[in-house]
């Protein structure tokens, strides 16, 4: 028998129930009723974003983000160094040697921002980000921010913030919703 689900306002499935038949040892059919949630699209994406950040060679902060338009993914990156350059794994982090202080001096960095990593893949496999919504697992910096911005891509969704002010008021200034998502998404 198909399965009954209950759908919250923006149309998703939250609560999945579905009866299921069996056969009772004298022969008669019986039915279960099982309940399953499903996980809701921001938790789904948030997770794939801390999972994309496991691949980052950064010494400092994992970084992953996912751009996702209508429900589908379209590009994921994470912090590390441009294709053919070593990683900071390897040769040790420049801003750590240079003493640079977090949240300073960004082109100070051998890597590149996973949400910079997002932006370029788009642009390699020739996908337009404008309309789509950004997971991070961390609040973008101001030059993330404002390539985001360029891209026309109308929210970001974060689960650790980041002390960037100008980020964003510069959000908030051109129309992207600037959310925080709090949670647990490592499970």
């Amino acid at each position: 028998m198909a399965g009954k689900g209950l759908r919250d306002g923006a149309g998703d499935v939250g609560v999945r129930f579905s009866v299921q038949p069996s056969v009772a040892s004298w022969g008669a059919r019986v039915y279960t009723l099982s309940m399953h949630t499903r996980l809701p699209w921001p938790d789904y994406f948030m997770r794939i974003a801390h999972l994309v950040a496991e691949r980052s060679t950064c010494l400092r902060r994992k970084v992953g983000a996912v751009a996702v338009k209508d429900k589908r993914i379209l590009a994921t990156g994470y912090n590390g160094t441009p294709s053919g350059v070593a990683h900071c794994l390897d040769v040790g982090c420049l801003r750590e040697q240079m003493g640079i202080p977090s949240g300073q001096r960004h082109e100070l960095c051998r890597g590149l921002h996973a949400e910079q990593n997002v932006i370029i893949q788009g642009a390699l496999h020739a996908l337009c980000l404008a309309g789509s919504d950004i997971y991070c697992t961390t609040q973008p910096c101001l030059i993330c921010s404002k390539m985001l911005i360029n891209c026309r891509v109308q929210a970001i969704y974060f689960s650790q913030s980041y002390p960037d002010d100008l980020s964003e008021t510069m959000c908030a200034e051109a129309g992207v919703r600037l959310e925080y998502l709090p949670g647990d998404y490592h499970s």
